[in-house]
């Protein structure tokens, strides 16, 4: 079936952010695909909040054979898909004082074990790379592939390929019921009832809330609200600067132009699926653990906003069918690193679905620990 029309599919994906908007992308070129959105557009909540960079070690080491695996098409992307790399040089400090050197050698034990090019940095190489660190910061790792991520050109470019493979968007469509007769899904919408004989879970924040919908047991999402800052600095501060990152996950921050720089307190705090905004006592909270980094002036906050990061209990991604209703597939879970790992988890699970890996490092990548399985 290739249908083209808005009230049936082959498969109805929920949630048109980059998990949603990755898999259309996959399952579109071989079934009719219909992406639905409860925003008035796609990627409004995580996926058009993101920090937008890819750094291998980010989301830990079991989350890292999805990222490493997902560079190839980040940086050389297929010519049909984009002319361009969605990945620019950055590079990455992992930071702490000396209370913190045997959790900064521990980081690089770690990494190095799983072919991640990370290196210890002495305070000397520290100050070369970067002017103006206090001096009780004196241990640091390298992550010298570190890289920022254009999100915004990844996503549309997800959403172009499934729309010129066929798969239609509709937005403002708020999953409000359904039922399984057995063979389709009747999914009744804000616009209208739909169906499908496969639905995929692609929701977000709100993944539990739909898996309830569709009868599904939820697998313990948690929403966290992330915090994130502008600032204009009174200091000589190059747009290259690298992504600065505590070892212990106290903050982060990397340049955003010249004199500018991105800040987070790398807050997590524990809320119910929204449209989250920032806390002014977390925006202070950042300012205050980056004044204690370096010495920069810090002339305004420009811009502040917040997004939500949700996890599973285990903090790894969830995808696949689900257990006990096999026609409902969830992708889920990503945390922060939904963005830099899409490439690897829309191919794992599309190959679940019968599509053909078609990279050889993504084929390689085990998603046995990511199955929603682990949780029944």
């Amino acid at each position: 079936m290739k249908s083209s029309s808005l009230s049936s599919a082959d498969i109805v994906i929920i949630g048109a952010g980059i998990a949603g908007a990755s898999m259309a992308s996959r399952l579109a070129p071989t079934r009719s695909v219909l992406l639905i959105e409860a925003e008035d557009f796609a990627g409004y909540h995580a996926t058009g909040r993101s920090a937008a960079f890819w750094q291998e070690s980010y989301g830990g080491p079991d989350v890292q054979p999805l990222t490493s695996a997902s560079e190839r098409m980040l940086a050389q992307p297929d010519a049909g898909f984009s002319e361009r790399s969605f990945l620019a040089e950055r590079g990455a400090l992992v930071i702490g004082q000396q209370q913190d050197a045997e959790q900064v050698a521990d980081f690089i034990r770690t990494f190095s074990q799983r072919d991640v090019a990370v290196a210890r940095v002495d305070r000397a190489e520290m100050e070369c790379r970067v002017q103006g660190f206090r001096p009780e910061w004196t241990e640091a790792a390298a992550e010298p592939s570190c890289r920022d991520i254009d999100v915004a050109a990844l996503h549309q470019a997800y959403l172009a390929s499934a729309a010129r493979a066929g798969a239609k968007l509709l937005t403002h469509a708020r999953v409000i019921a359904a039922h399984y007769d057995g063979s389709l899904w009747h999914i009744v919408t804000t616009q209208g009832e739909i169906m499908a004989p496969m639905v995929l879970n692609a929701a977000g924040a709100w993944g539990d809330d739909v898996a309830r919908i569709f009868g599904a047991r939820p697998v313990g999402l948690q929403p966290l609200r992330r915090t994130m800052v502008q600032l204009r600095l009174n200091a000589d501060v190059p747009a290259t600067l690298p992504l600065i990152a505590h070892v212990g996950g106290d903050f982060y921050f990397k340049g955003a132009g010249e004199g500018r720089i991105w800040l987070s307190p790398h807050d997590e705090t524990p809320t119910d699926p929204c449209d989250v905004s920032p806390e002014e006592m977390d925006v202070a909270l950042a300012i205050d653990r980056f004044q204690a980094v370096v010495d920069w002036p810090i002339a305004a906050v420009e811009r502040k906003w917040a997004g939500l990061r949700t996890f599973a209990p285990d903090r790894l991604p969830v995808f696949g069918a689900d257990p006990d209703v096999p026609s409902f597939i969830w992708c889920v879970g990503q945390g922060g690193f939904g963005i830099q790992t899409a490439p690897a988890i829309s191919a794992l699970l599309a190959g679940q679905l019968g599509v053909p890996i078609d990279d050889d490092a993504i084929a390689a990548v085990d998603p046995t620990p990511y199955s929603p399985k682990r949780f029944w």
